[in-house]
């Protein structure tokens, strides 16, 4: 297989394998008109099986979205083809308009233009609770 190196844009690394599409889908890369690379279940001696997705675009990316999905990851930013810097990513305490309260009885249900937020509750069990009704995400 082979995958072209990028010019400007970031490559996030060491998603737990599995995880990549659900990730590409929070950061809407479905949206983007450049290239994307997901490359699945890649062999890694540090975590047995990893996911990598490679974006060749200097945009802003949800570092809240990549903990949230997968907390270890890593985000290496590219510039003229070279490696810039190297970010460790880390759950964050709060969530906005990442993902979406499922209690039919929240005032986020009726209320469609309040901001869908959630706090870290858990930071072992990762559980995400919404600041309106305490739903677990």
């Amino acid at each position: 297989m082979n995958i072209d190196s990028i010019n400007n844009g970031f490559v996030i690394d060491h998603i737990e394998a599995g995880r990549g599409m659900k990730l590409y889908e929070l950061l809407g890369l479905d949206k983007l008109d450049c290239s994307v690379a997901i490359i699945k279940n890649v062999h890694s001696n540090k975590m047995g099986k990893k996911d990598i997705i490679k974006i060749d675009a200097d945009i802003p990316v949800n570092l809240d979205v990549i903990g949230y999905v997968d907390p270890s990851a890593t985000v290496n930013i590219i510039k003229d083809g070279a490696l810039v810097e190297k970010k460790s990513i880390s759950m964050p305490e709060y969530l906005k308009n990442v993902i979406k309260c499922r209690n039919p009885r929240c005032i986020t249900a009726v209320e469609q233009e309040l901001d869908q937020v959630f706090k870290l509750t858990d930071r072992e069990k990762k559980i995400y609770r919404c600041i309106y009704c305490e739903s677990e995400a």
